[in-house]
């Protein structure tokens, strides 16, 4: 974290370093500030997504993804600050915003501002606007990028703060390491996929809309994952594909060579991949995540789902199962319908056991059912977990609202903070 603010604020440091104008003003020097650390912040953006896993472990690949895109909004307040603060010291300055007069330094300062405000629209309002995920990304890409090259160019043609040899070469130093992270992640990680191909061997339509599909390594030993982890995966498509997604592994981390996911349709591209067929090469770039039992001992383990996201934590059952690991466990798992209960026979199966103990919640219950109905509450927690209860460690994964929900039912009945453990990916 110190080190992400140091690389933040050290453009403005070697910006005003020996400059010296007189009459310039505040508001001047205060916007050029912001814009500084607005570029900066910006070039950084890479590398959080760059999904370097040093940078990931300590807080989780999603936590990284999530402050990816809240610390944009930051970002955008201090670039759009930075003209606005420039024309509130010197109307003139209004006449650099006529892209078929102004020099170019105004022309590419104005054309990254408008790349800026494309790509953060298309993000919160993707879903509004009709994108799919897979057009979205790669918009988000190619935005991304002019907003860095015509930010850059902007500096250094607007000259003042970069008039030294040594500042410019500070700057193209920076300049260097933004196109190294973008070469890093669209260049020489496929490459390195490449040589590690995978190969669907079945696929196989399980309740509730879900796909599950197990592929196996082809030319190399696999990959070893931690169970709950996921990975980006690229169906059918050269590993230099602009768009990979990411799914968490449903199969047992003790299982050897084959790796298995589960995927729920929704209307996009995991409509497609109940269509995949047997033989089809695929690339696994992972894994990656910090939810995994063996990331957080404890006596025992409660594992609250909702719909697909049974997906990490049957990797983590079927691996418990593996390792014949009797630590008690509890599973509460809500759905809509019992018909769409992914994994319901296996998960009945697993319950054989002394040690786990499953609870199924409907909001839809069928015709004499017995159990639970509607959601996942502090009161239906109590019912069902053991008396020590605040000593297990919580595993929660489902839809946004309902980790929400479950984390402030879990905070209600006392459980710990720091044995709460989630994942959220809707990020778009």
């Amino acid at each position: 974290m110190a080190l992400y603010v140091g690389v933040a604020v050290a453009p403005l440091v070697f910006a005003l370093i020996g400059v010296t104008r007189p009459g310039q003003g505040f508001l001047t020097d205060f916007s050029v500030a912001l814009g500084f650390v607005g570029l900066a912040m910006i070039g950084l953006q890479f590398a959080l997504s760059a999904r370097f896993t040093e940078v990931a472990a300590p807080f989780g690949m999603d936590a990284l993804l999530q402050f990816h895109r809240q610390i944009s909004y930051t970002a955008l307040a201090f670039v759009y600050l930075h003209p606005a603060l420039l024309i509130v010291a010197d109307r003139d300055t209004l006449l650099l915003l006529n892209p078929l007069e102004a020099p170019w330094r105004a022309r590419l300062g104005l054309g990254a501002l408008v790349a800026l405000t494309l790509l953060v629209a298309a993000s919160v309002w993707r879903k509004r606007l009709g994108l799919s995920y897979e057009r979205w990304h790669s918009m988000h890409g190619l935005l991304a990028v002019a907003t860095v090259v015509g930010s850059l160019g902007h500096v250094f043609l607007v000259d003042y703060y970069v008039d030294t040899r040594w500042k410019e070469g500070l700057w193209l130093f920076m300049s260097a390491a933004f196109v190294s992270l973008l070469v890093w992640v669209r260049v020489l990680k496929p490459f390195r996929l490449r040589a590690r191909p995978w190969e669907i061997e079945r696929v196989a339509v399980e309740r509730g809309g879900t796909t599950t599909i197990t592929l196996g390594p082809r030319g190399h030993d696999g990959t070893r994952f931690e169970p709950g982890q996921f990975a980006w995966f690229t169906f059918a498509r050269s590993p230099f594909a602009i768009t990979q997604h990411p799914f968490s592994f449903s199969s047992s981390a003790e299982s050897a060579g084959s790796i298995a996911v589960s995927v729920k349709a929704r209307g996009d591209f995991t409509e497609s991949l109940r269509g995949l067929e047997p033989g089809t090469g695929a690339y696994v770039d992972g894994p990656y995540g910090v939810l995994s039992i063996d990331r957080f001992e404890g006596p025992g383990f409660a594992f609250i789902a909702g719909g697909v996201g049974i997906t990490p934590i049957i990797s983590m059952l079927r691996t418990m199962a593996d390792r014949e690991d009797l630590r008690p466990t509890v599973l509460i798992y809500a759905n809509g319908e019992w018909d769409a209960v992914t994994f319901r026979e296996e998960l009945a199966d697993l319950a054989q056991t002394p040690n786990l103990r499953v609870v199924h919640v409907l909001e839809r219950p069928p015709d004499g059912w017995t159990g639970e109905v509607g959601y996942v509450t502090a009161e239906l927690l109590q019912r069902h977990l053991p008396p020590q209860y605040r000593r297990f460690q919580f595993f929660v994964c489902g839809p946004v609202p309902m980790i929400a929900a479950v984390e402030r039912a879990l905070h209600a009945i006392e459980v710990p903070g720091e044995r709460v453990h989630s994942e959220r990916f809707d990020l778009v």
